[in-house]
């Protein structure tokens, strides 16, 4: 038992390591114009539609343990490290002292935002029948 968790947390661990890369990455090419964290948005809206078409995905041939480790890998640890609720937070803080209605706006613009492509991401995600219907 204490080998599979093991491998469990090593899975999370290189997840973790290439989403957090990718931010800092997205980071870079996008920084910030005005204290407006563009690349923080951009990361969480496309994490949260990953998330979603990778929690609509059956993984069925895989098996369930397999299914389970792809997700670990993928979703708690790569988009896990990709997106990020504290710097959302810290970004809406830091925006909030010089322009309030931006930092609201970025605020209440990321939740609709990142709840549409989360609902896009598991409509899209989801297997189709045999008969092209979704």
């Amino acid at each position: 038992m204490a080998i599979v968790n093991l491998r469990r947390i090593l899975l999370v661990a290189l997840g973790g390591t290439i989403g957090t890369a990718g931010r800092l990455a997205l980071g870079l090419l996008l920084p910030e114009h005005g204290g407006f964290p563009i690349a923080v948005l951009l990361a969480n809206i496309v994490g949260a539609f990953l998330i979603g078409v990778l929690a609509a995905r059956p993984f069925g041939r895989l098996g369930d343990a397999a299914a389970a480790e792809v997700r670990l890998l993928l979703g708690t640890g790569m988009l896990g490290g990709f997106t990020t609720y504290s710097s959302f937070m810290t970004g809406t803080l830091a925006l909030w002292a010089d322009a309030p209605v931006v930092a609201a706006a970025y605020a209440l613009g990321s939740l609709v935002l990142g709840l549409g492509a989360a609902a896009l991401g598991l409509r899209l995600g989801r297997p189709r029948s045999a008969g092209g219907a979704a």
